[in-house]
């Protein structure tokens, strides 16, 4: 395929994604007030909880065009979302044509599995977020308004879900560097103490709080998913050991016929038996 070839093919899959992602944010200004009330809701549970301890709270506007931009941000985050599936496919069929089969093979498993992954992560931020609000709210002193404004609550959340949808892509990411042979089975097996190790200290910094509940929350899912990674690469090195027959033990007969002997190799002797 040529150059030209290429970025026209380039060109047909950005559009192709860029309008899905156009039509998802329609959804977004449709459903504006619906997606806002989810939006905003983990907030509105915390200070549901903590108004018996007379904290007032709210989220407001700080800006004189955010009654006009926040739409547009949460249309285009919605759009992102939404069209998630199509955008991933885009991607992986723009590369498909350049690998080889069992890459494709291991590419688009990767492209099937990050997404829902990723939901998982976001789901899972989402219910434990009001949680941890509450427990950042409870710091505001007495006779104090926290006054949040909506483009940094956003910004925290944004950058909140991120990190709990990426932290559930750790086994992907694993699978895929075994697939090309960068990390094997027994090597993850080896360092899984520090793996752990690490897991948890990723948690205990990604999240916004001390709390250790909510740390267990996050670093029990990646243990747990680091594990099943372990498990399909050590599948994956078995598999591949009997494709090339390392995994055959030294005194293992082999499967090959031994070679047929030359007729003519033993013609010295035979003349000398007949002189």
């Amino acid at each position: 395929m040529s150059l030209t070839e290429h970025l026209r093919e380039l060109r047909s899959r950005l559009t192709k994604a860029v309008a899905a992602v156009i039509a998802g944010g329609v959804v977004g200004i449709v459903f504006y007030d619906q997606i806002l009330g989810l939006f905003i809701g983990p907030f509105t549970d915390a200070v549901e909880q903590l108004q018996d301890e007379g904290l007032e709270a709210e989220i407001n506007f700080a800006g004189i065009a955010d009654p006009f931009t926040v739409p547009l941000q949460l249309a285009l985050l919605t759009g992102i979302v939404l069209a998630a599936p199509v955008w991933i496919y885009q991607v992986w069929a723009f590369v498909t044509p350049g690998l080889y089969r069992n890459e494709r093979r291991w590419a688009a498993a990767v492209v099937f599995t990050t997404a829902p992954l990723f939901f998982a992560g976001i789901v899972l931020c989402y219910w434990l977020m009001p949680k941890g609000l509450r427990l950042i709210l409870d710091w505001t002193p007495e006779d104090v308004s926290n006054i949040v404004s909506f483009s940094q609550y956003f910004g925290f959340v944004m950058r909140l879900m991120l990190v709990f949808g990426v932290a559930f892509l750790l086994p992907v990411f694993v699978v895929l560097l075994n697939a090309v042979g960068v990390l094997t089975g027994a090597g993850l097996s080896s360092t899984r103490r520090w793996t752990v190790l690490g897991v948890f200290v990723f948690a205990a910094v990604a999240t916004p709080t001390a709390d250790p509940v909510t740390m267990l929350m996050l670093a029990v899912p990646m243990w747990v998913l680091f594990e099943a990674a372990v498990l399909i690469c050590r599948f994956n090195d078995r598999r591949r050991a009997r494709e090339l027959g390392t995994d055959l033990d030294d005194d293992e007969a082999s499967t090959l016929e031994p070679a047929r002997q030359d007729p003519f190799d033993d013609l010295p002797s035979r003349l000398d038996d007949v002189t």
